[in-house]
């Protein structure tokens, strides 16, 4: 693999930066798991199906939040409300759009218990696949330290210091997966 860093210094940032794109990933996904307050956010995966191909809402709309329980979309092209309001339907965000013109409300109904309950399972496999992601990235790392090793680029100590540092990354992208779980649990089933 000679895309990998060659030395250990390298290595460690190309791990970290792989690890913190993974906790980006996983910022991303809990935005879009509402907690019974409007958010913008909360239609970024909506995609449209607009002049013949599929596009996000973003570029085909404005998304705003007039209210604390409603979204407003401003559709740019009149003749794209449809579309718009059929995506945000089926995108299985369990919203209802109500369509007036060139503006789409979409009103955010409260949660109940088991649909709580059913959103911290889904937090929780995000934050599961997170994990393993990052553990995936160790593995490389230490996959890359034991062949720079073997091939005598560095030795038996510096090895063992680099893998401990290694690790050290992998607890603390680990521990911040697990706090925003935490914090979006909080989230969800304050009522």
């Amino acid at each position: 693999m000679s895309d990998k860093p060659a030395d250990p210094a390298a290595l460690k940032k190309d791990l970290k930066h792989r690890m913190d794109n993974t906790l980006e990933v996983l910022r991303k996904e809990f935005a879009g798991l509402r907690a019974g307050r409007a958010h913008a956010s909360l239609l970024e995966p909506v995609v449209v199906e607009a002049y013949g191909s599929t596009m996000p809402l973003n570029q085909v709309a404005n998304v705003s939040v007039p209210e604390p329980r409603m979204l407003t979309v401003q559709v740019w092209d009149r003749s794209m409300a449809k579309a718009v309001e059929k995506a945000i339907r089926d995108a299985g965000l369990g919203l209802n759009p109500a369509g007036e013109g060139q503006t789409i409300r979409v009103p955010i109904p409260p949660l109940n218990e088991e649909r709580r309950t059913e959103l911290t399972k889904v937090a929780g496999k995000y934050a599961e696949q997170a994990r393993v992601a990052i553990r995936n990235v160790r593995r490389d790392g230490m996959d890359h330290l034991k062949r720079m090793e073997k091939d005598g680029d560095i030795s038996q100590d510096e090895h063992k210091k680099n893998s401990s540092d290694v690790q050290a990354l992998t607890d603390d992208a680990i521990k911040h997966v697990d706090e925003a779980l935490h914090h979006k649990e909080q989230e969800i089933m304050q009522v």
